[in-house]
């Protein structure tokens, strides 16, 4: 066996229909949604599974709906006998990746990520922040046009996803300057996103503050499969590590270049993207060519990982 890690995506990934196949075929990956939807009070599972998509993505929605789905797909994993040597998870998909791991319930989950979504949205008046991508530039270039376009107003590097690929955000003026330096400078590509906040800034301590609160009450044990982190990029086997990186995480970037090649350097040959969407494989392919990356989000991409990894 390949040493493999586990890779969970974040909100964008999500879409009307993932998880579906899944649930109908097996029997643990219907019981996942049937607990997130008793968790929740509100049948989640519908949400991923009919929409509405307008529904889908608010971020109250986004962020409970994602992580179900990939936790599902997850369970089924672990019913066919394939292990993970390592998790990790984009932004949202850290939550994911503990569940995965065995250090977080998906309960306590489910309503975490639910909470830190409605705190998110409420940290930044609709408008204010804004949040773009910056193609062709590399992260100390993108931190630099930030420090240009700042003018006493916040914006910073939000994801750090791959070479040549950087999110930035922050308030919605200071975004927009940003976006035409960035274009002036070279980049192949600086567009607006269209998001509901400007997620992973210094905008979005109000949210980090009220998670933190709730992170403190949440039950978190040592991973029994090792951790790399968003904040970090480092690999991580103690609650404690886990708790204090997922609050900074709300304001701090997601340094997902520097967990992948983390990966690569504690000898992981095989990733598996666990959950919807294939956003994650895409950006591997772009940081190493040389990594193997399979995905499962419904039967036929599980057949794939089951004749390549079952034991």
């Amino acid at each position: 066996m390949p040493k493999t890690a586990f890779i969970f995506p974040g909100q964008g990934s999500q879409y009307p229909g993932m998880g579906r196949e899944l649930a109908e075929n097996f029997a643990c990956a219907r019981a996942v949604f049937e607990e997130a939807d008793q968790a929740l009070g509100f049948a989640i599972s519908k949400l991923c599974f009919d929409g509405p998509v307008e529904e889908l993505q608010l971020t109250a929605n986004t962020q409970p709906a994602i992580l179900t789905a990939s936790v599902a797909a997850a369970r089924v994993l672990r019913e066919k006998g394939i292990p993970a040597d390592y998790v990790a998870g984009h932004s949202l998909g850290e939550y994911s990746a503990l569940v995965a791991a065995g250090a977080l319930g998906l309960a306590d989950a489910v309503r975490l990520v639910r909470k830190r979504g409605q705190y998110m949205q409420e940290a930044v008046p609709v408008g204010q922040g804004a949040m773009a991508a910056i193609l062709g530039l590399d992260g100390a270039a993108a931190e630099a046009l930030c420090r240009e376009a700042a003018q006493g107003e916040v914006v910073s590097s939000a994801n750090l996803n791959s070479p040549g690929q950087v999110v930035i955000a922050g308030s919605a003026a200071a975004v927009a300057r940003a976006v035409q330096i960035g274009k002036a400078r070279g980049a192949k590509r600086a567009i607006l996103l269209n998001v509901s906040a400007p997620f992973h800034c210094a905008l979005m301590q109000p949210a980090q503050d009220r998670l933190s609160v709730d992170l403190d009450a949440a039950e978190i044990i040592d991973p029994p499969v090792p951790l790399v982190n968003n904040v970090d990029a480092q690999v991580v086997k103690a609650a404690a590590v886990v708790r204090e990186g997922l609050k900074r995480q709300v304001t701090a970037p997601v340094r997902w270049e520097e967990s992948m090649r983390r990966l690569r350097a504690e000898g992981v040959e095989m990733f598996v993207e666990v959950g919807p969407g294939k956003v994650l494989s895409g950006v591997l392919r772009q940081i190493d060519r040389s990594a193997e990356c399979l995905r499962v989000e419904d039967v036929a991409t599980l057949n794939e990982v089951v004749a390549r990894l079952a034991p």
